[in-house]
């Protein structure tokens, strides 16, 4: 009997051997994979330089004020220019995805000299990528996170026409370029939106529907990609993206809603203090071999409400 305990205990050994000799190599393949249909890392900056154990993230949204102005050369009455700094702080969180071996497994890679299989490591660190997408566009209910597409203090404009499957294309190029020179408006044209989220279904609208003028053949979407206000003013391309949500996002819960906003850190920030990371392999009863994987994060910050701009009702 002791002759039996011993060589089980011998072969766990063995098999925790070979699993942890494997894990560098899984885990290396699996964090440098790029999942081309996560949006997030490319639509809001992601600020991962808060300490890893932070409790909470303060930042401060500012307002700037002050106007130059003609004076007499000899006088002292300078116009002064300020920025009004409001502190607001946000909550640090830890979430959980990890993934394991079982015994078979294990021993079959042993016994052939195979490389443990990565795909279960894969569907841990897609776990992880799916919640920060679902976390950055359309926030959290559990933990108060609001989205990209639903901040409560962001402006909501009118349309000026709306109901985008009836209207003509020339008046859909009309509500996107409202919606950019709303931010200039607001901010006295110190800032201009270089991006810009629809509906997945109004996305895929403007890709088809042609322009009604006899002299433009463009469809809506190339037409506004090359006339809009942004790329009109700066000669930069407009980031023009569909997300999901933003066909419930609106008033009501029911209305289409568009998304314009300036795309830099002082606007927005996605808090990610620890990014996933995978914890030491460890036995979990005599069959079983687990990898815990663990983040955290603050949700999104919008610093700077008046450079993000929402238009319901297209």
């Amino acid at each position: 009997m002791q002759t039996i305990r011993r060589a089980s205990i011998e072969d766990a050994q063995a098999a925790m051997a070979f699993v942890q000799s494997q894990l560098t190599y899984v885990e290396t393949a699996v964090n440098a994979a790029v999942y081309t249909d996560i949006q997030y890392p490319s639509l809001v900056p992601v600020d991962t330089s808060a300490n890893p154990f932070a409790q909470s993230v303060t930042y401060y949204s500012s307002d700037q004020f002050g106007r130059a102005k003609w004076i007499n050369g000899n006088s002292d009455d300078i116009p002064l220019a300020g920025t009004e700094l409001t502190a607001t702080r946000t909550n640090v969180y830890t979430a959980a995805i990890g993934y394991g071996y079982g015994w078979e497994e294990v021993n079959v890679a042993m016994l052939l000299g195979y490389p443990l299989q990565t795909e279960d490591a894969s569907a841990a660190r897609r776990a992880y990528e799916e919640m920060m997408e679902r976390i950055a566009i359309q926030g959290d209910a559990e933990k108060n996170f609001k989205g990209l597409i639903n901040y409560p203090t962001v402006p909501i404009q009118a349309a000026p026409t709306g109901n985008w499957p009836v209207a003509t294309g020339d008046l859909i190029a009309a509500d996107i370029n409202a919606i950019l020179l709303g931010v200039a408006t607001a901010t006295a044209y110190t800032s201009i939106s270089n991006t810009l989220l629809l509906p997945v279904d109004r996305y895929a609208l403007i890709g088809t529907k042609m322009m009604n003028t006899t002299t433009n053949s463009d469809t809506v979407l190339s037409h506004v990609l090359r006339t809009n206000v942004y790329t009109l003013t700066t000669g930069q391309p407009l980031l023009i993206r569909g997300a999901l949500g933003l066909d419930t996002a609106g008033a009501t819960g029911t209305l289409h809603r568009m998304v314009a906003y300036r795309r830099a850190p002082e606007v927005l920030k996605l808090h990610v203090p620890m990014p996933h990371r995978f914890l030491p392999v460890y036995q979990d009863g005599p069959l079983n071999w687990k990898v815990p994987g663990v983040f955290r994060t603050g949700g999104l910050d919008i610093r700077r409400p008046l450079e993000v701009r929402y238009m319901d009702n297209i």
